[in-house]
């Protein structure tokens, strides 16, 4: 493995993560009516720290593939949204545009696995995590915004 790959991809997944420290979700979201399948607030740095390894990981193992040029612009694609949906939702209260942003995130991150998966398998198979996490977090992004209205407003 390319360490200086390695550690640009994860210094990018740091600078995302940036986001969560800056934006907690605070009184703003503990006062939110929320679903039954809302996950713990402790999981959310266990999985995203998770999540963030094994991306970076992946993404090393196919930078230097020959024909890795869509799966590496899918990365940087996924990064930047990923990086956009905590300031929205949590910093703007912008539930809406944030569901957006994370419906696009999911299809970029689905995409990226599958081109990840066809030039190295065990790097899609990394990306499953992130893709199972994501289906949840819209699910629950979707689940909070139908069920208060008003939320920005508070």
């Amino acid at each position: 493995m390319n360490l200086n790959l390695f550690l640009i991809f994860i210094l990018a997944s740091g600078a995302a993560a940036t986001t969560g420290v800056i934006f907690r979700p605070g009184a703003w979201y503990d006062g939110l009516r929320k679903p039954g399948f809302t996950t713990p607030k402790w999981a959310f740095p266990a999985a995203w720290s998770l999540i963030y390894l094994l991306s970076a990981v992946a993404a090393t193992r196919v930078a230097l593939l020959p024909g890795a040029g869509l799966a590496l612009a899918l990365w940087a694609a996924q990064i930047a949204l990923n990086t956009l949906w905590t300031p929205l939702f949590f910093g703007a209260r912008q539930m809406a545009l944030a569901m957006v942003v994370i419906t696009l995130l999911l299809a970029t991150v689905a995409s990226m696995t599958a081109a990840f998966w066809r030039l190295d398998t065990l790097a899609g198979a990394m990306l499953l995590p992130y893709l199972a996490w994501l289906c949840v977090a819209l699910a629950l992004n979707w689940r909070v915004w139908r069920d208060n209205p008003d939320a920005a407003d508070r």
